[in-house]
């Protein structure tokens, strides 16, 4: 059985969830955002507490506050890191990124492997499907887990909402589309889980978004 994890980290507060299997207590973190000492021990405690394997760090994307912790987690645990290609450049502009929300860094890592979107993946023994959902980054993917139903949707589409489309390598209608091809055929019950503020359904965004209407 898999069991997912919210932890809001940093300034600009990100989601950063943890993903494990409760029998083999192998875990995976979605868009590491730890910043200070204290998000990085709440973070250890959880792990430890729980007995977790974590072997695994799997990015949706690359803006600054989705993988402030990518180095942290390789450090800490030697976790394997994934991320779309594509992202590639917002890696390599990390500290200026960090610079724009007055935030200071240390060089963060770059992805061990590059993820194979629009396909079944397994990380750490958890199953995964990888959907291209670009829109609001080049390399945007949600990830979801299709046996308890939930998808982590980053910053493609949240509560009642939908991501930035006013920055780099961005856009209007390509977000758009990565949602309804993408997200609004999965099932009505389907919980998503958005990189920032509260959780919701496929069903509710399909009747409430007003972006989506």
């Amino acid at each position: 059985m898999l069991k997912i994890k919210k932890f809001t980290f940093n300034p600009i507060a990100e989601n950063t969830f943890l993903v494990w299997d409760t029998e083999t207590l192998e875990g995976i973190v979605v868009d590491p955002g730890m910043y200070d000492d204290r998000e990085k021990d709440e973070f250890n405690s959880f792990i430890k507490s729980n007995s977790i394997n974590l072997g695994t760090m799997l990015a949706t994307h690359c803006h600054i506050d989705h993988i402030l912790g990518t180095k942290f987690i390789k450090d800490e645990y030697s976790a394997e890191y994934l991320a779309d290609e594509k992202d590639l450049p917002l890696i390599d502009f990390a500290k200026g990124q960090a610079s724009m929300v007055n935030l200071v860094i240390d060089e963060l890592p770059h992805p061990d492997k590059f993820l194979t979107a629009d396909s079944e993946m397994v990380f750490n023994g958890i199953k995964t499907k990888v959907l291209a959902t670009p829109g609001h980054s080049p390399g945007e993917v949600c990830f979801y887990f299709e046996e308890p139903k939930f998808c982590i949707t980053g910053d493609v589409l949240f509560k009642e909402n939908i991501g930035r489309t006013d920055i780099w390598g961005s856009d209007y209608k390509t977000i758009l589309s990565s949602i309804k091809n993408k997200l609004l055929t999965l099932p009505d019950e389907v919980r998503i889980y958005p990189g920032h503020g509260a959780d919701s359904t496929i069903g509710y965004e399909k009747l409430h978004n007003p972006f989506l209407q």
